[in-house]
């Protein structure tokens, strides 16, 4: 598996594919219903093994990667995608599941919870495309980030209910402050302590930069157990550790930022083929022609509608309000939550991680092979206009409505006036992509810094003195 993968990442990256196509195809190939080469079942505890370390990896290090202080700042977007975005794709797709596959109540709203998750992998090609405009990108980078937390509690909960746990008013009390209070504090504290700890002792012993990576590892897996131990659930738990890293500012070493991107990636590829292999095998037993159909209103229209109304408001092209509604792919997330249902003994698990297993081939191949030419079209349509979203640098941007009297102006008989002074000010020549094209003349001396990277620029900016700006 890793010698196909790093021989061929070069070619993959040139073609509309992606890895989780090219593994969950190849375990689906090497399965039980393919030549037989890979025998695993929904029970295996490699499996489940496996998912746990892909799962807990990915939330810690999404958690570690958010910077809250920009979160702050851009909190709208994401807590209208993740609220009420993400209660409307789970209320679709349950509609869907309750309409063409009988599913009942709590399975159909287990499977909107688990096919409301976005795949942060499958967007990391969107996300990095330096063509769209950075507002975009982050709508989907912070979405893909953190919307795993806010449906797992509510996966949990339905799990819950669907084994007919007998529990008094006291119980449910006492079951959600464990989900919600205890794990992820105990996960805080072995985020906040640990990482505190490897830093102090570095300073007086050091530590070679291969043992801080494997440190963090560890840090890892013992939150995940902490929060276990304690009754709740560990994969909350190691994502309130990478919280308790990013906000406490105890800066782990990036030789594991590097060592746990690289064990994430490879416990992913080796999750998305041993998923293959299992859905071989379970993808028989499900209805093809409802689930197909469930699977076209999941992927066409629970989230471009969910997200049509979230952002009918939004300062953005249609264009932009498109591109963002259709980037929601379901994959490894949504298969390791269907197995967690299956793995805590729901009644039917296996048929809800059949079903889910099927709208994730479906959302893997049509995402895998639409990012790059969307990307490229999207791309094209900034070089022609200028586009709202390219105005802003934040996703809460997209808000906000611009005031153009707001803005200190200067005219042009001043501005070359103090370009011959003896101190100068900056100038950024932040036109629109399409307007910078199209326009051969430029002001002398000018830094050109795309408008909706000018505040990453003023934020990296050491030099003092006045600033001015000549846009579109």
């Amino acid at each position: 598996m890793l010698v196909l993968a790093s021989l061929g990442s070069g070619l993959v990256e040139r073609l509309p594919i992606s890895f989780p196509m090219v593994f969950l195809g190849l375990g689906f190939v090497l399965g039980g219903r393919g030549v037989g080469l890979i025998q695993f079942d929904a029970h295996d505890p490699v499996l489940e093994a496996v998912a746990i370390i892909s799962l807990a990896f990915v939330l810690f290090l999404d958690a570690v990667r958010l910077r809250f202080e920009e979160l702050s700042r851009e909190w709208l977007v994401p807590v209208l995608t993740l609220g009420p975005g993400t209660f409307l794709v789970i209320g679709i797709v349950a509609g869907a599941a309750r309409l063409l596959l009988d599913a009942s109540g709590v399975h159909s709203f287990l499977l909107g919870a688990i096919l409301a998750s976005t795949d942060p992998v499958v967007l990391r090609d969107v996300v990095r495309d330096e063509r769209i405009p950075v507002a975009v990108r982050r709508a989907l980078s912070v979405e893909g980030g953190v919307n795993d937390v806010v449906v797992l509690p509510i996966i949990v909960v339905l799990s819950a209910i669907a084994l007919a746990e007998d529990r008094s008013a006291g119980g449910w009390l006492g079951f959600g402050a464990q989900l919600f209070v205890l794990g992820p504090a105990v996960g805080f504290a072995v985020g906040g302590v640990g990482s505190w700890l490897v830093g102090r002792v570095d300073r007086s012993m050091p530590i070679r930069r291969e043992y801080q990576a494997l440190y963090g590892v560890g840090l890892v897996l013992a939150a995940y157990v902490a929060g276990t131990a304690v009754g709740g659930d560990g994969f909350l738990a190691a994502f309130a550790a990478g919280v308790a890293v990013a906000v406490l500012n105890n800066e782990l070493c990036d030789c594991f930022l590097e060592y746990g991107e690289t064990t994430a990636e490879m416990a992913m590829l080796l999750a998305f083929l041993l998923f293959g292999a299992v859905l071989s095998t379970l993808v028989g037993a499900v209805a093809l022609g409802p689930t197909l159909a469930f699977a076209a209103v999941a992927v066409f229209a629970a989230r471009p509608v969910a997200i049509s109304l979230v952002l009918r408001h939004a300062n953005i092209s249609r264009r932009a309000r498109a591109f963002i509604g259709w980037f929601g792919p379901r994959g490894l997330a949504s298969l390791l939550f269907a197995l967690l249902v299956v793995n805590n003994g729901v009644p039917g698990g296996e048929g809800l991680l059949a079903v889910t297993g099927m709208v994730v081939i479906v959302s893997v191949v049509l995402y895998g092979a639409s990012a790059a030419p969307l990307s490229a079209w999207y791309g094209r349509a900034v070089q022609r206009e200028t586009l709202a979203e390219e105005r802003e640098s934040t996703a809460s941007g997209l808000f906000r409505r611009p005031n153009p009297n707001a803005v200190a102006r200067i005219s042009p008989d001043e501005l070359a006036a103090a370009l011959d002074s003896p101190d100068p000010p900056i100038v950024l020549d932040s036109r629109s992509r399409s307007q910078y094209d199209r326009d051969d003349d430029a002001l002398p001396g000018g830094i050109r810094v795309p408008p909706d990277d000018a505040t990453r620029w003023a934020r990296e900016q050491r030099a003092t003195g006045p600033v001015v700006v000549y846009c579109t």
